[in-house]
C-alpha cells in the first residue's frame, strides 16, 4: 500500500506508526516536505513537489497546519484518491461549498479525523442516548482544558501552529473534537452562542479560551475549551431527570450518580488503541466507499465552531 502524507508533524507520525502496526510491512509512505534539509526516515520517501510523485497513492493523509488545508485539499483532488484529513477540515468556510461540490463530482471518499468518536466511554454513553436508556436530558456540560506549553515540551509552544492565528491555530479549532462529539451524539443545535478570548498569561495571538452555548429543543449544552489549565481536565456531564452521568475522557470511565457503570476509574485512556480503531475504520471504509464524518459532514461542525 502506498500512502502520500502532506505534513509530517507529530500527528502524521502517529498515523504512520498506527499504519505500520495495522499493515506490518505492507506500506510505503511518501511525505511532501517543505525543506530540502528534511532528514529521511525508514519507509518514508521524501518528495518536495507533488509532481515528483512517481506512484499512484492508495490514499492521502493531509496533516499540515490548518491554514494550509484548503489549498492542499484542492491540489490533492487531481489524484482522485481517498483523503484522510486531520481536523479541522478547514480554517474558514469561505470556499467550503465549492470544494465539497468538487469532491462530490469526483466521487472522492473523504474522512475528517476526529478520533474521540472512537473513545470507548463516549461510545458507551452515545449508545445509552441512542437507545433511550436514560431519562430526559435537562443539561449538558463539556469541558476541555490543558496547558499548551506542556503539549510538546521539547518545542517552543509560541512557534507552534496552535498558538498562532496566522497558521490557523486557536483552541476552538484545535479542540474542535468536543464540538464534533457533541454534534455526533446529540445532532445539530437550533442556535449557537460563541465567546472567544485570548488574554491569558500565555500571550499568544490565537484564541486561548472558547465558550459555546448550544441550544437544543429541550436543553442547553455548554462547552468550555482552554489552553491554560495546569491540571488537565476533559469531561462530559449529562444531567437527566433522575440521574447525572459523568464521563472522564482522560480515563475510560463513565459514572452514574458517581458510581462507576463503565470502564476503569484507575485506567488512563489508551490513546494508541483509539487511533488504531480510527485508522482501521478508515481502511475498512476504502472498500465500502463510504465513511462517517466526510468532508461535507465536517462542515456542519465547522459552522458550529466559527459560524457561517
Amino acid at each position: 500500500m502506498n500512502v502520500l502524507i502532506i505534513g509530517l508533524g507529530s500527528i502524521a507520525n502517529r498515523h504512520i506508526n498506527t499504519l505500520h502496526n495495522l499493515l506490518r510491512e505492507d506500506v510505503q509512505f511518501y511525505a511532501l516536505r517543505s525543506s530540502k534539509f528534511s532528514l529521511p526516515k525508514d519507509t518514508i520517501e521524501n518528495i518536495y513537489s507533488l509532481d515528483e510523485l512517481k506512484i499512484d497513492p492508495d490514499f492521502i493523509i493531509i496533516s499540515n497546519p490548518t491554514i494550509l488545508h484548503e489549498e492542499t485539499i484542492i491540489e490533492c483532488l487531481k489524484f482522485e484518491k481517498p483523503l484522510f484529513i486531520e481536523k479541522p477540515s478547514l480554517h474558514s468556510l469561505k470556499n467550503a461549498a465549492k470544494i465539497a461540490d468538487e469532491i462530490k463530482q469526483k466521487n472522492i471518499l473523504t474522512y475528517v479525523g476526529c478520533n474521540l468518536r472512537f473513545h470507548p466511554a463516549l461510545n458507551f454513553i452515545k449508545k445509552l442516548i441512542a437507545t433511550s436508556n436514560i431519562s430526559k436530558i435537562n443539561e449538558v456540560n463539556v469541558y476541555c482544558g490543558s496547558y499548551l506549553p506542556e503539549w510538546r515540551p521539547q518545542l517552543d509552544f509560541r512557534k507552534n501552529y496552535s498558538a498562532n492565528v496566522e497558521m490557523g491555530g486557536g483552541v476552538h479549532l484545535d479542540l474542535i473534537h468536543e464540538l464534533d462529539y457533541v454534534y455526533w451524539m446529540l445532532g445539530c443545535p437550533i442556535n449557537v452562542q460563541r465567546t472567544f478570548r485570548h488574554n491569558s498569561h500565555l500571550k499568544i495571538s490565537a484564541i486561548d479560551y472558547a465558550n459555546y452555548l448550544l441550544d437544543y429543543k429541550d436543553y442547553m449544552a455548554n462547552i468550555i475549551l482552554n489552553y491554560y489549565r495546569r491540571d488537565a481536565k476533559r469531561s462530559l456531564e449529562i444531567i437527566c431527570e433522575d440521574a447525572t452521568y459523568q464521563v472522564d475522557l482522560l480515563l475510560e470511565a463513565v459514572f452514574k450518580n458517581k458510581e462507576l457503570i463503565f470502564g476503569d476509574e484507575k485506567k488512563k485512556l489508551d490513546v494508541d488503541a483509539m487511533y488504531a480503531l480510527q485508522m482501521k475504520y478508515f481502511l475498512d471504509s476504502l472498500n465500502k466507499k463510504k465513511s462517517m464524518n466526510s468532508f461535507d459532514d465536517s462542515l456542519e461542525v465547522l459552522k458550529i465552531c466559527i459560524g457561517n
